[in-house]
């Protein structure tokens, strides 16, 4: 076997392999073994009939497609041994001849990660400032919650809950078809269009209207962008929101002894959303400022496999098992949605580099005891302990649990370190 190498871009080499002349024969001899024992000629027993029987049964290039089945990847794993290439992943096979076999394989090999001066980061938390007017409107929540649906009789207001019926089309195609729809008349919702809303103000109980719309051009399914959208539409019931009066029966309502602790206390969440909201932005800010220091490259297939990931987990989201059904659904290719993937799957990948090399720069591991410890935490939380704990006993399940408290781990110092403090442990339970 021939071989010859070069290093290409993005962490892959290109090997060009050409066999030696008796190792096609013998591969070819093998499939004709192979195949001859599966199939039924007249004439021969199975698996008696001979090799130029059978090239004529099945076809030469049957033969040579099983040979070749076999053979690429037996010379190609002797190929990375012989040049001590580490593929992390699958190879791109191009067949160049027959005879002789000669054919190129490009290898994805490990990603390379040069870290800059990380230690000279500078980083400061954003001062953390609540309000009496993020008070009041956390307290104004509350009552938005606990306000009750009255029904009246008089026209629409901004405001109100709507019973409605609602048929709508596009050119004759359908749009939407509801009964019964309970519709809170909104100047900000977007449904079923934005600015449907207001072609509901003034309509009375049981009084039907007819309108149009434009469909938006962004709008999500494509067929329908900039084109007209007839509506029929006709309000059934009308209610309006009544909320609790502001006292301390209301603070009471909520488990509080008076407005003054459940102002005290709206202050006391507000403050610990905000110093978490803090924390996070601050970990964030700390990853991208040492993924904009460093050189990070890698073989396409990472980007492909984070992309993959990303449309199954997309597709998911929105209630689809398959993503094929979810492309259906956005009116878009699985390329056009891929391509608007891509960025985020490239950041995900060069912050995921960067944060292990931090890892192993810094030296920092995780012990039996920490995964122990993280374990119990779950168990804990579990609805059936048994059966979460036969899942967490399982060495793959460990490894990922150890893996995130590593990069979690890791992410706490390079914040330390931003801070001003690479000395101080981090919050993380466990560590030294």
């Amino acid at each position: 076997m021939k071989i010859s190498s070069e290093k290409m871009e993005n962490c892959q080499v290109w090997l060009n392999i050409e066999a030696e002349a008796g190792e096609l024969e013998k591969s070819l001899d093998e499939a004709y073994h192979h195949l001859v024992s599966k199939v039924s000629i007249s004439g021969f027993r199975k698996g008696k009939a001979p090799r130029a029987i059978l090239e004529q049964y099945v076809g030469k290039d049957a033969l040579l497609k099983e040979a070749l089945e076999h053979l690429i990847p037996q010379l190609y794993e002797q190929a990375i041994a012989s040049q001590q290439i580490e593929a992390i992943a699958a190879p791109q096979i191009e067949l160049i001849q027959n005879e002789p076999l000669v054919f190129k394989a490009i290898v994805p090999l490990k990603p390379e990660v040069k870290l800059g001066d990380y230690h000279h980061i500078e980083l400061k938390p954003e001062p953390i400032e609540v309000g009496d007017k993020e008070i009041e409107a956390a307290i104004e929540e509350l009552r938005q919650q606990q306000a009750v649906l009255l029904p009246v009789e008089r026209p629409v207001q901004p405001g109100d809950f709507v019973t409605i019926n609602v048929e709508a089309s596009v050119e004759g195609k359908p749009f939407l078809n509801h009964k019964d729809l309970l519709y809170e008349v909104d100047s900000n919702s977007t449904f079923p269009l934005p600015g449907f809303a207001s072609n509901l103000l003034d309509v009375k109980k049981n009084e039907k209207k007819i309108f149009s719309m434009k469909v938006p051009d962004d709008y999500s399914i494509k067929e329908f962008c900039g084109q007209e959208c007839s509506f029929k539409i006709m309000v059934t019931e009308i209610k309006e929101k009544q909320l609790p009066q502001l006292d301390d029966e209301f603070a009471q309502s909520c488990n509080y002894a008076d407005l003054a602790q459940l102002r005290e206390k709206a202050a006391a969440y507000l403050r610990t959303k905000a110093e978490e909201k803090s924390r996070l932005e601050l970990r964030r800010k700390a990853i991208d400022a040492v993924v904009e220091l460093s050189q990070v490259d890698y073989p396409p297939v990472l980007e492909d496999r984070e992309i993959d990931s990303l449309l199954k987990d997309e597709a998911q989201r929105f209630g689809y098992r398959e993503v094929e059904d979810y492309l259906k659904r956005v009116n878009k290719t699985e390329e056009e949605l891929r391509q608007e993937l891509r960025p985020i799957a490239k950041k995900r990948i060069a912050n995921t580099l960067v944060v292990d090399k931090v890892a192993e720069e810094e030296k920092i591991e995780i012990t039996a005891l920490e995964v122990d410890n993280k374990v119990e935490e779950i168990i804990n939380k579990a609805e059936d302990k048994e059966k979460m704990q036969k899942f967490l006993a399982l060495p793959q399940v460990r490894k990922s649990i150890a893996e995130s408290l590593r990069t979690e781990k890791t992410i706490n110092r390079l914040v330390l370190i931003a801070s001003g403090n690479p000395h101080l442990t981090s919050p993380l339970k466990g560590e030294e």
